[in-house]
């Protein structure tokens, strides 16, 4: 970047430098208080010094809004980026990233984010604390599971997971009532699912630990060393309504159908108390308007239908 843009233009709030060639964006460019987007996708930067050092204590780490740096080399995002508190857009699609920092948490005011186009293997769940995104782009990568805590996502409209590695999806990915929009195609979970699944026998604490939550034993925290009081405050529900029992370590994982739109059926993958224990979610297909089949419909479809579109071709 040229020297002096600051002084030659103070009052600059936009800057797209796009496809220059640019190996490194200088410090020129943070002393411009007013700058809201600045545009440098398809240039070579990603290597040391390629970004200017303190963004977010400099004018610009207040003013920035939009920043995209799509199509260039970074390897890792930037963790000078994190300390842009106000950034509400952040393109770093086609890039060389293999992970996403879970410091990516810090960017609270985040509401569109695309990592489309890289080699990310996982999605840390620190991700699920940006209260406000919207648009989440992960798209051509090597995802092989979502975490579930990206439920916590309630102002998601938009998530973009097709030509991933995905063979299913959680079950609390139908808590995101507000999602409009669900991309999956080119996954495996489109053409084939989990079959054959290990259960672990649950040990003499996990047995005990259910009869104290199923039969609500009574018990204060001075009864019980504080690992055994914490041991308990972990059990989860069983899903099928015709269960009640709970469970600690020991689950068994089954790969469940649910209609989505009665039209489209996802793999959603369900964690049962015991191999006795039969699946809640109904694997018949929601087409039929009949009572019977009405009263018979899980939560997990009902749920499923709130989504308005989902884009699997």
């Amino acid at each position: 970047l040229p020297a002096g843009l600051s002084q030659w233009f103070p009052a600059l709030e936009v800057l797209d430098v796009s496809g220059t060639g640019l190996a490194e964006l200088g410090a020129e460019l943070l002393a411009l208080p007013r700058l809201h987007t600045l545009l440098a996708k398809n240039n070579r930067l990603g290597g040391p010094g390629s970004l200017p050092k303190g963004m977010g204590q400099a004018p610009l780490g207040r003013s920035l809004r939009v920043l995209n740096l799509s199509g260039n080399r970074f390897a890792e995002v930037p963790p000078a980026l994190l300390g842009l508190r106000g950034l509400q857009s952040l393109s770093l699609g086609g890039n060389r990233l293999h992970g996403i920092p879970p410091d990516i948490q810090e960017l609270r005011s985040l509401e569109f984010l695309y990592l489309g186009g890289n080699f990310i293997t996982a999605i840390p769940p620190e991700l699920a604390n940006l209260p406000s995104l919207s648009y989440l782009v992960l798209c051509d990568n090597k995802i092989q599971s979502i975490p579930p805590q990206l439920a916590q996502l309630h102002s998601l409209r938009s998530l973009s997971l097709h030509n991933n590695l995905l063979t299913y999806l959680p079950r609390e990915i139908l808590n995101l009532v507000h999602l409009e929009e669900l991309s999956l195609r080119g996954n495996p979970l489109v053409v084939r699912f989990v079959r054959d699944l290990t259960y672990n026998p649950p040990s003499l604490q996990e047995l005990a630990g259910r009869t104290i939550k199923t039969r609500n034993v009574p018990y204060a925290p001075s009864d019980l060393p504080e690992n055994l009081v914490r041991y308990l405050s972990l059990a989860s529900n069983c899903p099928n309504p015709k269960c009640g029992g709970v469970y600690f370590d020991s689950c068994v994982r089954q790969i469940k159908f649910v209609d989505f739109c009665g039209k489209y059926r996802l793999p959603l993958m369900h964690y049962l108390c015991s191999p006795e224990c039969s699946s809640p979610c109904s694997s018949a297909s929601q087409s039929s308007t009949s009572q019977s089949e009405s009263d018979s419909e899980d939560e997990a479809s009902v749920a499923a239908r709130r989504m308005q579109k989902v884009l699997l071709g």
